[in-house]
């Protein structure tokens, strides 16, 4: 490097660092204005709500404030009884969907690959896929009794359609021309899968995963209610039965941070593994 190129670069690196450090601010600046604007809806309702309870047009029994909840959600936090029914919760919805999900990634991708599995599951699994779960939950309790393997099998049940038909589109959604080239190239099938397949069907298992996800909290909140003695539905059931309306939107409450928990992991995995999309953003 000459001194007229040492120069140069000594002059242009101080102005990288300044672009570098503007678009850094300006994507900071960005997330924190999306995460204000999110507050904006909640923080509305919350004050309405706790306006309208203040002023007594509604009773406790019915819409208990914002400021009842926290005491109560206070209350069952510091018994522990909160903890011991989420974590009974927690581990029959991953275990659920452990089971729910993996069937449906492996028979989404079975039929998907294979004309012959479609014609054979595909039809049968779809009739299947529009029973509702109310409907079914009865059956779950003669076949497999009131204790936990209906639970979980149920929230398998609602774990596995979603899964199974997102993988199953995203296999079949491959651009065919891209077949064309890997037989071309002389790819295995291994190699196919790995390279083209799963690739292009990423981000339709990727949504599958997370309304499968979202499907095993719904589950979860039909196989705690149907007959359980422990679990955030349990405690919302039983709250029910003695007017402790605070209590129920305690366990609502927690279903949807858990759930929104859930669903914001599976949004980092995708911007991960997705990066190579160019999408409109709005």
């Amino acid at each position: 490097m000459d001194k007229g190129e040492a120069a140069a670069s000594v002059v242009l690196q101080p102005d990288l660092v300044k672009d570098h450090v503007k678009v850094s601010f300006k994507m900071k600046k960005k997330r924190n204005s999306r995460f204000i604007a999110g507050l904006i809806l909640p923080v509305i309702v919350v004050v309405l709500w706790q306006t309208v309870c203040s002023l007594g047009w509604v009773t406790k029994i019915i819409l208990p404030s914002p400021v009842a909840i926290i005491l109560a959600a206070e209350e069952l936090i510091a018994s522990g009884v909160l903890f011991t029914h989420l974590k009974v919760s927690l581990i029959r919805a991953i275990f659920g969907f452990i089971i729910g999900g993996g069937l449906g990634l492996a028979l989404g991708a079975l039929v998907g690959l294979s004309s012959r599995s479609e014609k054979l599951l595909d039809p049968s699994l779809q009739m299947l896929r529009t029973i509702p779960h109310l409907a079914i939950s009865p059956l779950f309790i003669l076949w497999f009794g009131i204790g936990e393997e209906s639970k979980v099998l149920l929230i398998a049940l609602g774990a596995f359609f979603p899964l199974y038909v997102n993988t199953f589109l995203g296999i079949r959604r491959v651009d065919a021309k891209l077949f064309a080239v890997s037989r071309v190239l002389e790819f295995s099938k291994f190699k196919q899968l790995k390279l083209l397949i799963i690739p292009a069907a990423l981000p339709n298992i990727l949504l599958g995963l997370r309304l499968s996800l979202g499907a095993a909290w719904l589950s979860l909140v039909v196989a705690e209610l149907m007959g359980s003695t422990e679990g955030i539905g349990y405690m919302m059931l039983d709250a029910r039965q003695f007017s402790n309306t605070d209590v129920v939107f305690v366990g609502i409450i927690i279903f949807a941070i858990v759930g929104k928990l859930t669903d914001s992991l599976v949004k980092l995995i995708e911007k991960h593994n997705l990066k190579w999309q160019d999408t409109y953003k709005g």
